[in-house]
């Protein structure tokens, strides 16, 4: 059958690059704003590139917190990108400190890289992701393999209270970061599977098989 994956449409996030990789697996998404169709996904995803206080902003401004919320609780998959995955947590100090939608707990902060070795920031490149506390069987992560290599291109990072929810790890010269999380029916990355070749479409394709349970 049909399944009805939802693109968040907040104005914020690459999301040709995403609906054409869902495409490849065989689902077309939908992008919407609309609460009817938000509600009645099997999937929503959650996209962003840019700055966090940007992208709270346009979630109050299509009225977007609530429907997500509710959506949540229903129990059906989410699957945050990137900034996306960021905007799940409490909070973040990015340009000062600006709530989140909370779903996670923690907080989001610039990667802590030393001032010692000039290290640029962002962080802009293929990097391997580990496995923390969660197998990866039924999860995004499925028949992924430990020390696969995803597409990064972020400054701040996503620093969980309970490092149970740290689905894989990454490690940007000495500093390990969480690329991915999972909490209940709440996925996230930090990487971009639409633009990480194999690995990602399969990811995109755990997703999905996911969304159809």
């Amino acid at each position: 059958k049909n399944i009805s994956i939802v693109i968040v449409d907040y104005g914020i996030g690459n999301v040709e690059s995403i609906a054409n990789a869902f495409a490849s697996q065989g689902v077309q998404t939908i992008l919407s704003r609309d609460p009817k169709v938000l509600s009645n996904a099997e999937g929503l995803i959650l996209p962003g590139v840019g700055a966090f206080a940007h992208g709270m902003n346009n979630l109050k401004k299509y009225n977007l917190i609530p429907i997500i919320t509710d959506y949540v609780k229903t129990g059906k998959p989410l699957l945050g990108i990137c900034l996306g995955m960021q905007l799940l947590l409490e909070e973040s100090e990015e340009f000062g400190i600006t709530k989140g939608l909370g779903f996670i707990k923690g907080k989001v902060i610039k990667l802590p890289v030393s001032k010692i070795e000039k290290i640029k920031l962002p962080h802009i490149s293929w990097n391997s992701i580990k496995k923390k506390n969660i197998e990866w069987n039924d999860t995004i992560l499925n028949s992924i393999e430990q020390d696969s290599d995803m597409y990064f291109v972020h400054t701040f990072v996503a620093k969980l209270e309970n490092e149970n929810e740290i689905l894989s790890t990454t490690n940007y010269f000495d500093v390990e970061f969480c690329s991915s999380l999972k909490k209940d029916n709440i996925f996230g990355c930090q990487f971009h599977p639409e633009k990480s070749s194999i690995h990602g479409l399969s990811i995109i394709k755990n997703y999905i098989n996911i969304c159809k349970k």
